[in-house]
């Protein structure tokens, strides 16, 4: 378990503005993931809790042993913090072989002890054969397992790994992936990711801490921020989801129903507790929710008209794009059959009626 409280200020200089790192979190086994967007703090927090920077004030405990508490002084060293970090740019010291680079990390354990480990991790992580090459001769998937390899070695009590599928193309990224899974099921050691990839919090995390302009915007399983994001700006850092402006037209709980207007249009869906009617919010929704359909004839329930404006092919689907900022996925033959026409009509479910 890692408890972290963590303030840190940044005044403005000539080129930046003032920055407030202000988070609190904690996270148990498994893998933590820090979410955000590139300068939201993500990195910072890292940091402070490996030790290479120092917070202005709070508290960082891992496993019960406390790191750094600003209030009575304590701020251990990054060496006795047993921190396994993995960086951005793998960090391997370039004039040292790769089994060098790992019996540099494991200094610290007996000779017998530390051959014996150097070479079970090489074995386990498929680096025996490039051993005695320097990291400029290897190629990105294996310098990545190199640098988790040396994280691993010292047997930390957490791995910080800082968007470690950063740079790679798809293949190695899933076998990034795939090593760490291997990590989290052989040694068991809690794994603190930053990410601003969505798709790695889903592929890695059993817990996401939303990191926004240096503070927690939410925390919970990724299914659970993705299904019930904590606010409007959380809704667009995730990136996924349509955000319609409504405003609130009828309220029943008896009939578990309400209405929203999104223009001239009328949408039905479930009651919304703690709205009152007036209420001016936002209708989100994920584009592959919604249904599509030229427009004929005349419109059914929760139907609204919609001009198409781009078209993006992907493997299997299209997104259909239309004016006000609406986003829809067909499958390819669906899209195929009427890709045609200019005017749609995009049907909302109803169950899919929910709003921030």
């Amino acid at each position: 378990m890692i408890k972290a409280r963590l303030r840190k200020h940044f005044p403005p200089s000539r080129e930046s503005a003032a920055f407030t790192l202000d988070v609190n979190f904690e996270a148990g086994p498994g893998v933590c993931v820090l979410f955000g967007p590139s300068g939201s703090g993500k990195t910072v927090t890292l940091d402070c809790i490996a030790g290479f920077a120092k917070p202005a004030e709070g508290r960082v405990e891992l496993d019960g042993t406390v790191l750094f508490d600003g209030a009575k002084g304590v701020n251990l060293p990054p060496q006795e913090r047993r921190c396994g970090y993995v960086f951005q740019n793998y960090a391997l010291f370039p004039h040292m072989t790769l089994r060098q680079n790992l019996e540099f990390a494991a200094e610290r354990l007996p000779r017998l002890e530390r051959h014996r480990r150097v070479s079970e991790m090489l074995e386990r992580f498929r680096l025996t054969d490039v051993a005695g090459r320097r990291p400029a001769e290897l190629s990105g998937g294996q310098k990545q397992r190199c640098s988790i390899a040396r994280a691993l070695i010292a047997q930390p009590r957490v791995i910080l790994l800082d968007e470690p599928a950063r740079g790679l193309d798809q293949a190695l990224r899933m076998e990034l992936y795939n090593t760490l899974r291997q990590v989290r099921q052989a040694f068991g050691t809690p794994v603190v990711l930053v990410t601003h990839d969505l798709d790695e919090c889903f592929e890695l995390g059993d817990e996401m801490v939303v990191v926004h302009e240096g503070v927690v915007a939410q925390h919970g399983t990724p299914r659970s921020v993705l299904q019930q994001p904590a606010n409007l700006e959380v809704a667009r850092l995730l990136g996924l989801f349509n955000l319609l402006p409504v405003e609130v037209k009828a309220l029943d709980p008896s009939r578990n129903s309400s209405r929203l207007a999104y223009g001239e249009f009328e949408l039905a869906g479930p009651y919304l507790p703690g709205r009152l009617l007036g209420d001016r919010v936002s209708l989100y929704v994920r584009p592959e929710q919604l249904q599509a359909m030229p427009r004929d004839g005349k419109l059914a329930s929760n139907q609204i008209v919609a001009t198409l404006e781009r078209a993006a092919e992907r493997a299997e689907t299209v997104r259909l794009e239309f004016a006000g900022g609406i986003a829809v996925v067909l499958q390819r033959s669906e899209y195929e059959r009427h890709k045609h026409s200019r005017d749609w009509v995009i049907g909302v479910p109803e169950q899919y009626v929910r709003v921030i």
